[in-house]
């Protein structure tokens, strides 16, 4: 009897285990965002070999270790920026998005910053070899990750700018590194700044309540939902004209004319919506315009495989 109790009580000991470790693990992954590392990693991946990089070889792109270098830098560097992003919002998160806070609290704070340190330096360790240029590049990179999570986060307007210009930095670090510099790849990235803005937006007029109380100065908590509101129609109708020219004016073809095509009717939705401006249609909004881009991803990935066959 007492060895069937203790049997049972030991079965019950590693289950609880391995629910414990394995929902630290979970609360790793979400701390680090590692699933929007995973995202930025694939759309860096096809920018660079289908945008970036028009004459090289598959195979030479294949073995060209030092791009490999510094898409795994910028992996490390987005992982670490996760880390301290949500060792800033803690206190807010909890409000916000309390299944993460829950899943994350397996795991100390401390623990947290000891892995943003650990992926931080091994990424400067990597740029380092890679050569100067890079090493300088992802400094600035980590710098700016850590000072908008720690301050202009809260800043009014800054908070937009730098987030979206923080998403954007490694695409622009391998424009600059394969010197692609032409007006449709200008357009391409404005087109995309826009989107990634009033996403941004989008997403902070549902947490306006939070933000406030926390002590963020967002665009919605700022000023009247009625101005809000006009700003984020005001930046779709911005991307529509931008849409427009990249059709007509940069000789875009195949799956990512379609692509733009398609967005000026996916922007209209969104105005249409927005017009209404519940907190429904605010969510639908934001998660129609995240899956856009990740349409573009996927747009660009047929463009591009098209192109090369």
């Amino acid at each position: 009897m007492n060895s069937e109790k203790e049997n049972f009580q030991q079965k019950n000991y590693i289950q609880k285990s391995f629910y414990y470790r394995f929902s630290q693990f979970v609360g790793f992954l979400l701390g680090a965002r590692f699933f929007v590392a995973i995202l930025l990693t694939f759309a860096l991946y096809v920018s660079t070999f289908f945008l970036f990089n028009q004459d090289e070889t598959f195979r030479k792109f294949v073995f060209d270790f030092k791009v490999h270098g510094i898409i795994f830098c910028t992996v490390l560097t987005i992982l670490a920026g996760g880390i301290i992003n949500q060792f800033y919002d803690f206190e807010k998160d909890h409000i916000v998005k309390p299944f993460r806070t829950r899943i994350q609290s397996f795991i100390k704070q401390k623990y947290f910053l000891y892995a943003y340190l650990m992926l931080s330096i091994v990424s400067l360790g990597v740029a380092w070899m890679i050569s100067h240029k890079v090493f300088a590049f992802f400094v600035v990179y980590q710098f700016f990750m850590w000072f908008y999570s720690h301050k202009l986060s809260r800043i009014l307007i800054l908070n937009n700018l730098t987030f979206v210009s923080l998403t954007l930095y490694p695409f622009f670090g391998m424009m600059v590194y394969y010197e692609t510099f032409s007006k449709k790849v200008l357009l391409m990235a404005i087109f995309l700044f826009l989107i990634l803005l009033c996403i941004d937006i989008v997403k902070d007029t549902l947490t306006k309540s939070v933000d406030k109380a926390f002590g963020y100065t967002t665009i919605p908590n700022y000023f009247k939902s009625k101005n809000t509101k006009v700003i984020i129609i005001s930046l779709l109708i911005i991307t529509i004209a931008v849409s427009m020219k990249l059709i007509l004016r940069t000789g875009i073809s195949g799956f990512m004319a379609y692509y733009f095509v398609g967005g000026l009717f996916v922007f209209i939705l969104c105005i249409y919506l927005l017009l209404n401006y519940s907190r429904r249609s605010k969510f639908m909004t934001l998660n129609i315009l995240r899956l856009w881009v990740f349409v573009g991803i996927i747009a660009m990935l047929l463009n591009g495989l098209e192109g090369k066959l």
